[in-house]
Formats: structure tokens, C-alpha cells, sequence
């Protein structure tokens, strides 16, 4: 059973609106990143540092999702900022989970390094949706 509306189609239980974030690779990059860092994070002792490198490095992917999900570009380029902030916050965290003894130098290194690469990633989207406004 199919219903068409004004957003998109149901068809037995699945919604099919825009969702072409989905096929971004900075969105899958940053969907990656955050379950990598998710485990290589899980046997921190420091709650609250966890907790924080958890909240920023989940905000990336989803800020890409939110924000290519609106309806305007001008919109949507608002949230792949927030998302590039998170994506600096969350190189902030994992520098100190490395100079805390949290995490391996190495695992932290490589992590803080692919998180350098998502954020020139989301400088090329922003300029890329910018030009469609300005």
C-alpha cells in the first residue's frame, strides 16, 4: 500500500522523503567516525570526558542529517556548521583522552586525524551549498 503525500511516500512502513544525506560520503564518513570512536572510548574511566567525546562526535552525523534534510540550503548550511564546530570539539576531547593516558597515542592520532579530514569535508559541502544562496 502506497500513499503519496506532499513529503514523500510510505510504502509498508518505510518513509521515503529526501534523505540524500545519506549518500554523502561526509555523512558516511561521520557516521563511521562516531562508531569508531564510540569503541575506542568504552573502557574510559572519566564519565564525563566519555559522555562529552560521545555527545560531540554524535552531533556530526547528525547535524549533516538535519541539516540536508531542510528545506533551504541557506538552512541547511547553518546545521553543517554546527556540525563542523562538533567535529572540532570532538578533536579537542580526543587530544586530551591522548595527553590524559585515555586513549593510545595512536588510536587517537588516527581518529584525530580522520575528524581533520571530515572537517575539510564539510568546508567543501558549506562553500559547495553557500554558492546556491549567495
Amino acid at each position: 500500500m502506497i500513499k503519496a503525500g506532499y513529503i514523500g511516500y510510505w510504502q509498508e512502513g518505510t518513509f521515503d522523503s529526501r534523505m540524500n544525506y545519506k549518500k554523502l560520503k561526509v555523512w558516511k564518513d561521520s557516521y563511521q567516525q562516531a562508531l569508531d570512536v564510540y569503541k575506542a572510548i568504552d573502557s574510559c574511566k572519566d564519565y564525563s570526558l566519555k559522555d562529552q567525546i560521545r555527545r560531540s562526535c554524535i552531533s556530526v552525523p547528525s547535524n549533516i542529517a538535519e541539516g540536508d534534510e531542510r528545506f533551504s540550503d541557506k538552512e541547511a548550511v547553518r546545521f553543517f556548521f554546527i556540525a563542523k564546530g562538533s567535529n572540532g570539539e570532538l578533536v579537542t576531547q580526543l587530544m586530551l583522552a591522548r595527553d590524559l593516558s585515555y586513549l593510545r597515542p595512536s588510536t587517537a592520532n588516527s581518529l584525530i586525524q580522520r575528524a581533520g579530514h571530515i572537517s575539510a569535508q564539510l568546508g567543501a559541502l558549506i562553500r559547495h551549498r553557500q554558492k546556491t544562496y549567495s
